[in-house]
């Protein structure tokens, strides 16, 4: 699985990166692109680039670079009109998973759309996705998922899909719902 920026953003937010990571059945690792993206951030306060290198240095996320067939197709997202490119760390992280034939965790509707329309075969997930894997109900428990899905959607600011608001909502609750602006308005109604 090849995580994007915001995946690895929604994964910190829960507090509980670690425990999630190790609860998959698939190794995780992210674009060598997706560091520098994090790195940038710390100078608006955020804390993402730290704690993913703590999650490199345990060995819970592996960083990774582009081969020759990556770097053609990272290309193809990122020239052109606006309305058909992606930034670098979503090009990225759908090249490497094209080239590696791994699974894409993008939570972007337009880089889905993309993916949809120009790389058909390409597997996609995105981060709730990640939380609803049986393995991490299992290790977390479902209290503790519920928590974690919470500080995903209030701290991250994780999006949801609409396939996946009800889930969200029936574990975290209308009331905490509501106190997410990442969710639908639908969504945050008590």
């Amino acid at each position: 699985m090849v995580a994007d920026a915001s995946t690895v953003i929604n994964l910190n937010a829960t507090g509980c990166a670690k425990d999630i990571i190790r609860a998959l059945p698939n190794r995780l690792v992210i674009v060598d692109v997706i560091q520098a993206e994090l790195e940038a951030g710390r100078q608006r306060g955020r804390q993402d680039s730290d704690l993913l290198s703590q999650l490199v240095s345990s060995g819970f996320l592996h960083i990774v670079k582009l081969g020759d067939v990556g770097a053609e197709h990272f290309e193809s997202l990122v020239v052109g009109p606006a309305v058909s490119t992606l930034d670098d760390g979503e090009a990225a992280t759908i090249a490497y998973a094209i080239e590696h034939h791994g699974i894409a965790v993008i939570d972007e509707r337009k880089a889905n759309r993309l993916c949809a329309q120009n790389f058909p075969t390409l597997r996609l997930g995105c981060t709730v996705d990640i939380l609803t894997h049986t393995a991490v109900e299992a290790s977390l428990g479902i209290d503790n998922l519920a928590d974690a899905v919470f500080k995903a959607l209030y701290h991250g600011r994780m999006r949801v899909f609409p396939n996946h608001v009800e889930w969200v909502v029936s574990l975290i609750g209308t009331r905490q719902a509501a106190t997410c602006p990442s969710l639908p308005r639908s969504a945050r109604r008590e």
